[in-house]
Formats: C-alpha cells, structure tokens, sequence
C-alpha cells in the first residue's frame, strides 16, 4: 500500500490515526455526556448540547487558520503537530474530571487550540512530501490512504468508549482519547526525519501575504471583539448568542482570504480564487455530515432498535459494543413522544417513575418481562459505522479512480468534489425514507436505515474530503499553502457550526422527515453551485497544470 509512496506517510498515517481515534472517541459520545442526567452526565438538553457541540467543532476547525500561519512564518509544520497533538491530549484528559463545568469548557478551549496546531500543518506537511515528480501523480491516493488512516483510528475508538464509559464512566473513556492523542505524537516523533523535505521554509512574508502581527492586530483581534460584542448584545440573530459571537467573529476572517486574494501576484490569484469558490461550496457538506454526532446520534439512541440476536452476545460483550438495560421502573426523565426532555418553570429536568426511555416507543405486545435484561447495541458503536465503510471503501474508490486514470476519463478533482455533495445529498433521501418506515418515531427503525444512511454519505466524503485536502495542496501558492489549508478548515469549521446551529432545531420538528428534506435542499443547492463553476474550475487546473 505504501510502496508508491513517501517514507514519511505511514509515519503521519499513524499519527493520524491516533489523533483521530482521541477526537471521535471523545465525539463520538460528547453529545451522550452532555445530555445524560441519570449516570452523571451534564443533564443538557439538545438544543444546549447542540449548541455547545456544534460551536467546539467549529472552533476546533477555526483556530487552523491562525495555526497555519504561524506555522508558515514561524514554527513549522514539524513543531506545530506536535505542541497541537501535546495540547490535545491535555485536554481529553481535562475533560475526565467529572462534574466540574470549569474544567470542562477549560478543556475545550485547550483541545480547540490543539487542533488548530495541528490540523492544517500534518495534512499540509503530508502534501509536501509529494512535491517532487516521483511522487507528484500519486498525490490523490496518497490523501485517501491517509484519510483511511483517520479512520481506523474513528472506527477503533467507539468501542473502546463503549466498553469503558459503560463499564466504569464516561471520565475513563475520556481518558483514554488522552492516552490515545499521546501515543500519536510519539508515532510522529519517531518519524521526525521523515517529514524535512515537507518541513515549511519560514521566511518574510512574499506579496498578497500579511506579516504575523498585522494578522494578529486586523484579523484576530478584530474577530474577538466583534465575538465578544455578538455575545453580549441582547437578543439572538442566529438564534444564540454563541452563534452569534461565531457568525459574526467570521466576518474579518473572510475579509483576510479576500485581501489575501487582492494583494496576491497575478500569477497566484487564479488559483486563490479557485480555493475560496470551492471553500464556499463545501461549508454545506459540513453542515449535514457532521450531524452524526447530533441529529444521527439522537436518532441512533431513541429512534432505533439497538437489540442484537442471541448469538452476538458473546462477541459484543468482547468488544465493548453492548449496553444492558434492565425493564423496571426507576426514577427517570420525562419525555414526551419524541424525546424531548420536560422542564419546570425553574429549567430542572423532571423525572418520575418510569420505565426506562429506551421502551418508549415499542409496541406493548413486543415489551420485554417485567425485571428482564435487554441487550442493546451502544449508541456511540454506530459513529463506528462510517468510519467502517472509509477503511472498507477506500481500496475500491483508489482501484476505481486508478483504473479510469488509465484510461483517461479520470474526473477532475473539482468533480470529485461536486459529485460527493451530490451523492451525499441521496444520503438524507435515506433517513427521510427511515422516518416514514417507523411512522416518525411511533416505533423503533430498523437499524439498517441508520447503516445505509452512513453507507451513502461516506462515499460522498470520500470523494469530497481526501480530494479536498488534497486540492489544497496542489492548488495553493507554496508560500501560503498553510494558510490555503487553514482556510479549507476555517469552511469546515463554518459548516460545524451550522451543522450546531441547524442540530439545535431538531426538537422544533414534530414531523421529523421535514428536517432531512431541508438536509437534501440545502446539499442538492451545493451541488448544483459546483457543477456550475466547473467548467471554470477545470480550465484553472489546466491552466496551471494540475489537471
């Protein structure tokens, strides 16, 4: 797999993987903590936790932008992986204190700051190491190994959350996306002198570049007190005032690629503009894919049937992937139909004796014994479903894309790109069909709808997301190809949030089918954009040999 390759890249596969299986391990049950009031969780309701949720991805995408500068002009791509990965780690183990809000949003901020070192840097140093002719062609795959290697990692961790937040509480499994983070940066060490071809050259800013200080007094600084000030000004735009902060702090930073595009050489502008038009199109994908820690999440958890047949119960309990729930009444929160938790006027949860949530919508002549054990697949274990199909598909999409190269009918990356969002618009097709099969949640649905939804969505992602990191790379000016980088995540963060935004009006819906329609018109809108602008966006990659 690796022998057409860099001596770097199975080095920053593992690293990568590791580092992915501390973040999805730590994703993958964040909204579960976050709303879990009966076994020490933080008792939030979803439009809180989406709240929350939807604003630490973005800004865990955001700070890429400023960590790819500073990577360009003063640290490197080596030095920030690995002060991001050190910081990362720090705060997952942070975030296992458990019941204290200070050190819970502490360790937020601390992860945040981490993932800004050291997203954009690992991914641009990855590209540079293709920067030569031997290895230049390859560069596609070599992203799509790479992005397999993310995965391993999300598909591993879910079950070893499972086992340990079930078997000994949810501070365990955060600790463990720790102990996971720092074996990452020691992967990476250990390959240190693998990445000095792809190391950046730090030097004075060239033209269309601002020097660190000028960034940091008209683009950061402006951009936290426009947040500051969104925040704190009564009344809500975006319907809170974390959105708000974070809508309107993107005004500078948008502004900042847009002089970045009017100051650049004539020569750099065809291919910054090729960036920033792509850049706007995929805020959409984001916005819908990564719901499954949301919407897909809640939708796994109460919409479900997670029981599994008798003959797996040997295996699940292996790997971690089973949850016992016993049918009795206890004390428990109230909720209505479709889950929503009941207040009082003075915003406590209620809670009465009651059966368990899961049983709330089984039919009577299908409720288990009085007193009986049900087996149940754990939620999180379906975050594990996605990453599943990447490691499964990937071969297949290289051998495909490898096989139409040899023919010459190879789409463009641009394509790539327009046909994933297209695809994963059918994605939501699927769970609109799944709502109507279980008549919106009166009873549980088939587990197969969810598996089908993440079937369709991750060939969408693989065609979009390898391919985008990968377009950066080829596309960006060598002097501003950490900030090109930074502003690919900079759109990934800005679809986050607006997944946050539109996972927060999930409980507004009595007919939950209305929700995926407005995902398929929002992602069908993106496509039809792209598909527009490609004939544009090819004559740019051939102009500039990239085609």
């Amino acid at each position: 797999m690796f022998s057409k390759h860099p001596s770097g890249l199975p080095y920053l596969f593992l690293t990568e993987m590791w580092e992915r299986f501390g973040y999805y391990l730590m994703i993958g049950i964040f909204t579960l903590y976050m709303e879990d009031a009966e076994k020490g969780g933080l008792s939030m309701n979803m439009t809180q936790s989406a709240d929350i949720y939807g604003t630490f991805i973005a800004m865990a995408y955001l700070t890429p932008f400023i960590g790819g500068l500073l990577a360009d002009r003063w640290l490197g791509f080596r030095r920030s992986v690995v002060i991001g990965g050190s910081l990362m780690g720090i705060g997952y183990l942070m975030l296992a204190i458990p019941n204290n809000m200070t050190t819970f949003y502490l360790a937020l901020a601390v992860m945040v700051v981490g993932n800004g070192f050291f997203k954009p840097n690992i991914a641009t140093l990855l590209g540079n190491l293709y920067n030569t002719d031997k290895y230049r062609a390859h560069k596609d795959d070599g992203y799509s190994i790479f992005y397999m290697g993310i995965n391993i990692g999300a598909l591993i961790c879910n079950f070893v959350a499972a086992y340990l937040r079930n078997t000994y509480g949810w501070g365990y499994a955060f600790a463990a996306a720790g102990i996971g983070m720092f074996i990452g940066v020691i992967v990476f060490s250990i390959g240190w002198r693998k990445f000095e071809f792809g190391e950046a050259q730090t030097s004075a800013p060239a033209q269309g570049q601002a020097g660190l200080m000028q960034v940091l007094s008209s683009v950061m600084l402006p951009a936290i007190a426009v947040a500051v000030g969104a925040y704190m000004i009564p009344g809500n735009v975006f319907g809170s005032d974390s959105n708000d902060a974070f809508f309107f702090a993107l005004i500078p930073v948008i502004s900042f690629f847009l002089w970045t595009l009017w100051k650049a050489a004539p020569e750099d502008k065809p291919r910054i503009k090729a960036l920033l038009a792509i850049y706007a199109v995929v805020v959409l994908f984001w916005a819908i894919f990564k719901q499954n820690g949301t919407v897909l999440t809640k939708w796994a958890n109460n919409y479900t049937d997670r029981t599994y047949p008798t003959w797996m119960e040997g295996p699940a309990k292996f790997m971690g992937m089973n949850q016992d729930i016993t049918y009795k009444k206890a004390l428990v929160s109230v909720t209505d139909e479709h889950f929503r938790v009941s207040r009082n006027d003075a915003g406590n949860i209620v809670k009465d004796t009651l059966y368990p949530t899961y049983f709330k919508n089984i039919p009577a002549s299908e409720l288990p014994a009085e007193g009986s054990v049900t087996k149940l697949i754990s939620t999180e274990i379906f975050q594990s479903v996605n990453p599943f199909f990447v490691v499964f598909l990937t071969p297949l999409l290289i051998w495909f894309f490898s096989w139409l190269r040899k023919r010459k009918k190879e789409p463009s990356t641009p394509a790539k790109i327009g046909w994933g969002i297209l695809v994963s618009a059918l994605s939501t097709l699927v769970t609109i069909w799944a709502v109507y099969s279980c008549h919106n949640g009166a009873v549980k649905a088939s587990a197969s709808w969810l598996i089908s939804t993440y079937a369709v969505i991750t060939v969408g992602e693989l065609c979009l997301s390898p391919m985008g990191l990968s377009m950066v790379s080829k596309m960006a000016p060598r002097h501003l190809a950490g900030l090109m980088m930074g502003g690919w995540q900079l759109a990934t963060a800005f679809g986050n949030k607006l997944s946050g935004f539109l996972a927060s009006t999930w409980d507004t819906y009595d007919n939950k089918a209305d929700f995926f329609w407005l995902n398929f018109m929002l992602l069908s809108g993106a496509a039809a954009a792209l598909f527009l602008m490609l004939r544009w966006l090819n004559r740019i990659f051939r102009e500039q040999g990239l085609s």
